[in-house]
């Protein structure tokens, strides 16, 4: 069971979710792949998911907007209960998965996270200079990623993959959450993608990772 999370930002700003959930469906064997949409965020087709999407600035990675999730990809396992649930986050969406697979690891038995803000603080003040004119410097009740890595299940697999040039979320803020992760043991992935940006979700690269870090996990009993 793949569970796509979308990025920040509307839907004609951010990568189409709804595109990797069609490709990894038809690439990847004896899966199913649904696009969850985060909390008041909307997609292509005029879809609107309930609840506070924020302004989009690190501010709606929240133990409520995880809640959230979580309900929704635990009736995924109730429906699926021999199926292993792997997360795909893009972007924000990533942060979510990182922090979900930490404070629920009995929902996740792996993630793949593209273009991560995994190191929440750093990444906020590295956006407040790149953007000051909004907001970053307000405070948040978002959870950092770099903080809930230690409630990781140890058997939990990964793939951190992050676009050399991507000027939203650095190499920088995706390889420290990646090096934490292999510290405690977790099986990771780590992979800069030359010459790729922020726009990576839908890259052949992604689907590729996903698909390995797929065929990798376990069967379940």
């Amino acid at each position: 069971m793949i569970v796509v999370l979308n990025g920040d930002g509307s839907p004609g700003v951010r990568t189409d979710e709804r595109r990797f959930a069609k490709t990894a469906s038809d690439t990847i064997p004896e899966s199913a792949v649904v696009a969850l949409l985060r909390p008041g965020y909307a997609d292509g087709e005029g879809h609107v998911s309930p609840g506070e999407r924020g302004a989009d600035i690190g501010d709606n990675y929240t133990s409520e907007q995880l809640e959230a999730v979580a309900t929704a990809v635990s009736a995924y396992r109730h429906r699926y209960p021999k199926a292993n649930v792997v997360l795909v986050g893009d972007s924000g969406g990533a942060a979510i998965a990182a922090n979900l697979a930490g404070i629920r690891p009995d929902l996740v038995d792996g993630i793949v996270l593209v273009g991560c803000p995994c190191t929440l603080p750093e990444w906020r003040a590295y956006m407040e200079q790149r953007k000051p004119a909004i907001a970053w410097e307000q405070p948040v009740a978002s959870l950092d990623p770099l903080k809930t890595a230690g409630g990781i299940a140890p058997g939990l697999r990964a793939a951190v993959i992050v676009g050399a040039e991507d000027e939203v979320t650095p190499v920088r803020f995706s390889r420290s959450y990646a090096e934490a992760l292999t510290l405690r043991g977790i099986a990771t992935d780590y992979r800069i993608l030359p010459g790729r940006g922020h726009d990576l979700l839908n890259d052949p690269e992604v689907i590729a990772a996903t698909s390995r870090l797929a065929a990798s996990l376990p069967e379940e009993l």
